[in-house]
Formats: C-alpha cells, sequence, structure tokens
C-alpha cells in the first residue's frame, strides 16, 4: 500500500477555516450557526447544513448556534420551532446555552436602519411592489431610481418613525437600501430593508407592524452573535455582495459568509414549498410521513441518525451543484442496522402449515441468535408448535427452476428450527387457491442441520401459530418514480410523478410473540424481508405497527433496469457476452461490430469527474481488483475498486494521477468493501490502462 499524499484533502470551507485559524484571524476562533426559518419541518438538504455548521464548529474547537430567522409571522408557528430543537437534537447535536432568534434582534436592526438613513444609505419608497420589479430592470438592462429615492434624511426619519407607528397600511410604502440601480447584481439594486405587516409576531406580540426583510436580518444577526464563518448554500452566493455592503456601512464586526452545494436526492423533493403542498394536498399523511425527506418523516420510518450522519460525511461539501443517489444513504442505513437490528421473524402473507407428525399438544422453545454481527446481544427463545405460518410466496405447487423453496414432495429448513418436507396441499374446491400445507418434520434435525449432511437449500421464516400475534406492516418504497421529480422535463406538474406504489398496507401479519410489546423506534430485520421498526404514532401493544424502513438488497435498481429507453442495461448471452456490446475480434483488438447506437441525451445522464488517485492498493483473495482511493474534492475519499490489476503489478505507480470517475454510479457493496464509482480503462488485445487526463484540471472538474 502507498501512501503518499493519502490522506484525504480538506473540503474547501475547512481549507479556508485553516487557513484562517493559521493567519489567527478572529483571533482563532471558530464559531457557526444553523439559522433555519421556522415555516416548516426541516428535511435531509437541513441535515446536511446541521451536521457541517456543527461538525466544522465541533473539529476546530469552536462553537455553533441555534438560531430562528422569524422575520415572516404570517408563516412562522410554534409549532415548527420545537420540531426543529426537536430534530437538530436527534441528529446528535447541542447548541447548548445558545438558543436565539432574529427576534431577539428586532430593536438593534432597527437602530440599524436609522443609522443607514441618517448615512444616506436608505429611503422610503412609496411604489408598489409590481412598481418596485419594473423599476429594477433585468440582467441585461439597468434598473432607473425610484422617483422617491431623492427624499431628504430627516423626510425618510419621519416616515420611518410612522411606518413602524402603524400609520400605513400593508404595502404602502418599504424602507429601501440606497446602492446602485445600474449595478450587474440585481440584489444590488436599492433592495428592500423593512416592509410594513400588521401581523402579530409568535414571540413579539404586536409589538412591530414592521419587519425586516432575510437579508437584512441575516448578516447582522450573525455580526451581533460574533459568527466568524457564515455557511449558506449557493443561492446566497449572488447575496453575498449585499450581505458584505451592509456589514461595511454599519460598521459592524464582520463575519465571513461561505456557500456550499445544497443536497440533491434522487427521487425526491427538498423544496419546502412543493412539501407543503403535498400535506396540504392530501398526497401524505403529514410532516412526518415515512415517505417524506422530513427528519421527523425518516425518524418514524426508522432512519436512525448515525446513518445520516454517515451519508452527509461521505457525500462530503462541494461548491458545485449535483445529484446523490438515494442508493448511498440506502446503502448508509443498512450499514447501520446490520450492526443494531435485532433478528426477528414476521409473516407477511401467511399460509398455514401443519405437521402432522409433531404431538398435537406439545410446544417447545427454541434457541435463536438476536444478531449475527454483535454476539453480544445475546439469544432469545422462539416458540414452535404443530400449527405454523410461513409466506405465501415461500410454496409453489408447480415449482420453476431454481426454486429452492417449499413445493409438494420437497424437504427445506425451518430457520432455527427442523427440516419438514411437503406432503400434501389442501385447495379452496371453487377457487384453487391453496389454504393450508401438511408437513412432515425430522426431529433428529433441531437446530436447523443434519448429522447426516443432506443437501437442503431453501430456508425459510416461520412462526408458531398458537403464538403469533398480529401486526400491520406498512411497505414504503420511494415517493416518486422519476429520479428527479422536480425536472420540468419530467412532467409539469411534479404531483404527477408520485408513486401509486410508495405505501402498501398488510393488516393480517403475524409476528414473533415477544414484538407486539416493542417500544417505539425499535429497530428489527425481519429475516429475508428487509429492516423494520415499530411506528411510533399508530402502534400500540394491542395493535401493533411496523414500518419498512428499507430493503434488504436495493431491490430499485432492478425496478428501474426494467423501464424503456435505459441504456446500459444489457444482458448476457450464452456466450458471456453482454447483449448489445460489441464482442472484440481477440486476433485483430477490433470491434466486430459496434453496439446500439444511444442519443446525447442518454451519455449526459453519465456524470464523469476528474478524481486523482490518492493511494492504490492489491486486494488480498482478489486476483483482478485494485482497491483506489480517489480525491473528487468532495472533501473525502471515494474507495473505488477497478479490474486493472493485470496492468499494474505495482498499484503506487498509480498514485497522483489524473483519472475519470464515472461519479454518479450507484454504490455497489462488494465482499471487500464499498465501491463508490468506476474509473475508466482502455482494453485492447492483451492491452489494459487506465485513461488519464492532463493539464490544470482540478479534483472534482467535469468531463465533456
Amino acid at each position: 500500500m502507498n501512501h503518499p499524499e493519502s490522506a484525504p484533502s480538506l473540503d474547501f470551507i475547512r481549507t479556508i477555516i485553516t487557513e484562517d485559524m493559521k493567519a489567527n484571524k478572529n483571533g482563532g476562533r471558530v464559531h457557526t450557526r444553523f439559522p433555519p426559518e421556522p415555516n416548516g419541518y426541516l428535511h435531509m438538504g437541513h441535515a446536511k447544513s446541521i451536521c457541517l455548521n456543527f461538525g466544522v464548529a465541533k473539529e476546530f474547537g469552536g462553537l455553533c448556534n441555534l438560531r430562528f430567522d422569524d422575520t415572516n409571522p404570517t408563516k412562522e408557528e410554534e409549532e415548527y420551532v420545537a420540531s426543529i430543537q426537536e430534530d437538530v437534537r436527534w441528529l446528535g447535536f447541542d447548541w447548548e446555552n445558545r438558543l436565539y432568534y432574529a427576534s431577539d434582534y428586532f430593536d438593534q436592526l432597527y437602530e440599524y436602519a436609522l443609522q443607514l438613513i441618517k448615512d444616506g444609505k436608505a429611503y422610503v419608497c412609496d411604489l408598489g411592489p409590481e412598481e418596485i420589479r419594473a423599476y429594477r430592470g433585468t440582467l441585461t438592462e439597468p434598473g432607473k431610481d425610484s422617483p422617491y429615492r431623492t427624499r431628504s434624511i430627516e423626510e425618510n426619519l419621519a416616515l420611518f418613525e410612522r411606518m413602524r407607528a402603524g400609520e400605513f397600511a400593508d404595502g404602502a410604502c418599504v424602507l429601501r437600501a440606497k446602492i446602485d440601480m445600474a449595478s450587474p447584481n440585481l440584489n444590488l439594486r436599492d433592495p428592500v430593508l423593512y416592509r410594513v405587516l400588521h401581523a402579530p409576531h409568535q414571540r413579539t406580540g404586536n409589538k412591530w407592524c414592521i419587519y425586516p426583510m432575510y437579508d437584512f436580518t441575516h448578516g447582522q444577526s450573525d455580526s451581533i452573535e460574533g459568527i466568524t464563518h457564515s455557511l449558506c448554500t449557493l443561492e446566497f452566493e449572488d447575496h453575498r455582495p449585499l450581505y458584505d455592503w451592509f456589514i461595511r456601512q454599519l460598521k459592524i464586526f464582520a463575519p465571513r459568509q461561505i456557500e456550499f452545494a445544497r443536497l440533491n436526492l434522487s427521487y425526491t423533493i427538498m423544496s419546502k414549498r412543493k412539501l407543503l403542498e403535498l400535506v396540504r394536498g392530501g398526497h401524505v399523511s403529514g410532516w412526518n410521513d415515512p415517505r417524506m425527506p422530513t427528519l421527523s418523516g425518516m425518524r418514524r420510518r426508522g432512519y436512525t441518525p448515525e446513518a445520516i450522519r454517515t451519508f452527509c460525511d461521505r457525500i462530503g461539501v462541494a461548491k458545485k451543484e449535483s445529484t446523490v443517489d438515494i442508493g448511498l444513504l440506502e446503502h448508509c442505513l443498512r450499514e447501520d442496522l446490520n450492526q443494531r437490528a435485532l433478528r426477528v421473524m414476521a409473516v407477511l402473507h401467511p399460509l398455514r402449515v401443519v405437521i402432522d407428525n409433531y404431538p398435537e399438544e406439545q410446544e417447545e422453545y427454541l434457541d435463536a441468535e438476536n444478531n449475527p454481527e454483535d454476539p453480544a446481544m445475546g439469544s432469545r427463545k422462539i416458540p414452535f408448535s404443530r400449527i405454523l405460518y410461513i409466506e405465501q410466496e415461500d410454496f409453489r405447487e408447480d415449482p420453476p427452476k431454481k426454486y429452492f423453496r417449499l413445493a409438494p414432495g420437497r424437504e427445506v429448513r425451518l430457520k432455527h428450527a427442523y427440516y419438514i418436507r411437503c406432503d400434501r396441499v389442501v385447495k379452496d374446491e371453487h377457487s384453487g387457491e391453496v389454504l393450508e400445507l401438511h408437513c412432515t418434520y425430522d426431529p433428529k434435525t433441531r437446530g436447523g442441520w443434519s448429522k447426516d449432511g443432506r443437501l437442503v437449500k431453501g430456508t425459510l421464516h416461520w412462526v408458531s401459530a398458537a403464538h403469533a400475534a398480529d401486526a400491520e406492516v406498512r411497505l414504503y418504497d420511494h415517493l416518486f418514480v422519476a429520479p428527479n421529480p422536480a425536472d420540468p422535463k419530467e412532467g409539469a406538474d411534479f404531483t404527477s410523478l408520485l408513486n401509486p406504489k410508495s405505501l402498501e398496507a398488510i393488516t393480517s401479519c403475524k409476528i414473533e410473540p415477544s414484538l407486539a410489546a416493542a417500544g417505539p423506534g425499535t429497530h428489527f430485520q425481519f429475516l429475508r424481508l428487509g429492516y423494520f421498526c415499530v411506528d411510533a404514532v399508530d402502534s400500540s401493544p394491542d395493535r401493533p405497527v411496523f414500518n419498512r424502513t428499507v430493503t434488504l438488497r436495493d431491490t430499485w435498481a432492478k425496478i428501474e433496469k426494467t423501464q424503456p429507453g435505459r441504456a446500459g442495461t444489457g444482458e448476457r448471452s450464452k456466450t458471456g457476452e453482454l447483449k448489445g456490446v460489441a464482442p472484440l475480434d481477440r486476433k485483430g483488438g477490433e470491434a466486430v461490430s459496434v453496439g446500439k447506437e444511444i442519443a446525447i441525451d442518454d451519455f449526459a445522464r453519465v456524470d464523469l469527474r476528474v478524481g486523482v488517485v490518492r493511494e492504490a492498493g492489491l486486494v488480498e483473495g482478489a486476483k483482478k481488483l485494485i482497491r483506489l482511493m480517489v480525491d473528487l474534492g468532495e472533501g473525502r475519499l471515494r474507495q473505488v475498486y477497478s479490474g486493472i490489476r493485470s496492468a499494474y503489478a505495482d498499484p503506487g505507480v498509480l498514485v497522483g494521477k489524473k483519472v475519470i470517475v464515472v461519479a454518479n454510479l450507484k454504490p455497489r457493496q462488494m465482499s471487500f468493501g464499498l465501491s463508490e464509482g468506476m474509473v475508466l480503462a482502455g482494453v485492447g488485445d492483451d492491452r489494459l490502462g487506465i485513461a488519464t487526463v492532463e493539464g490544470d484540471l482540478l479534483p472534482g472538474d467535469k468531463v465533456m
């Protein structure tokens, strides 16, 4: 293994902070903040910001505040304030005694506004909203001055006092900054600082009838709190000149605003407005619907804070917008639940099984391990009796090839129990539906193993009919059928892309008896079915409800491959070649024929990025693979397994190479670890080599 320059490169935010600390800027302090608006529930996009702000503060020995930017009383509710605090704590972060509200600073902000008026930098304008928009101009045309821009300082002070006194109706006038109506940045064309709004505030009551705009509140609140690094998403980049202008004019402490790319997740909507539309339109049951990307919804579904923090760490921080495949989030979740979830048995679609040679009155308790990943979690006793339930799909009267489950005359293993053989099938005489199976068991196979070594390929989960509890199980899937439901090209109305199969409620399930008393949010792996948790809202001991958190494997990828128009879903022919891919003439190294043509739009779906190899080494036990740790400018290294070992006896020669990485490839769990992309290579007759790029390109730059 080679280690030159092997440490992950710092992301650009941490690089800036490191340089500031080296220069002793702000006395070496690091102070960040998470500033949500209390007008909705937090979602996964906010989780990235929370982890970044609180995480950076912790890493650099600093502080992080929680501040509510509560400047719009008509849209803010105490319900949102409470839910946001709950979500931040649930993610594992603590603001300690630093809980603030922008409304704490309304008096100071008002004084700042007076200062700008006295300095000739602000004026009261009587133009209406549409007129202000018209006067502002466009990206190619300068704006024009408001006819009220030349009002005297004295007149502006008097008018602003009257605004505060409530003498004007809503929308009658506003206070605007006096900057530059010809600025190429539209945010500097005399932005509005205050508007008249006769609405009570949840914290200040009726004290104010004028409220500051977000742009005027944001930077000054940062300054008042002594924030050193104000981390914002990219949409605020064009607002930074205004942020800095206010700081300079008011001559107050100057935080540094730094913008980063927001989180976009496939098959997911991150717009708070659209999420609210889903709630109000009745498309979901509420903000905490387990299909929603809100933290409260994900918590109810069974997501863990550890999995979300791991995901946010793995995706890193970048300056360029991109979409992260939801498969990576689900992979992080499976990794976490695999370690913590108890393995139990539940039957979703019960089929009655009678073991004819098992004594009618007998029952016994069998040992079952709770989690093979953690022996310290111990074992439990599960009841076994003459009548059982298995899954309907685990029996076929006429089984197809490679079907190793139960069938007439076939023997299978019951997990933790015995081998059983199906002898007779009872069916409904009218419909032909299978109602009951009659089987015999081998008492010498207790525990699920045979001393004679006979081969039994199928292992089934089951529950004892006499002991099983009834339960409702809710199978959740992606809320949308399109990877980018916000893209108008996918459909003008995003609600038309809702997945009609995003929820399947099954009410006749049978579960191990101990599960009925499990507390809200308890995680389980239902053997062979997926990871589930007890619903925190609807479940009760007499009517337990379980939510499927995530499947054991990513079935969505298989579903995608069945959709028409997808490139790269070739099948293997009898010769082992992929259909639609030109086989090679091994003598001449030339393609016999060209594969099926694709459209440019299909190719555009592949996100190729420049990566720099920081580590390269052999993979023990793999004859063809090399393990690469590749820097894509994300603030972390991606692990990529590549089948190029035959070309690089010493993988160390690849360290420092600029390679081409398929960055949006779904992460793949291999026996050696997770592979998070693919490195492009060229192949010919006895020739193999990794594709590299030259020039001043940086990690993460796009390859066209």
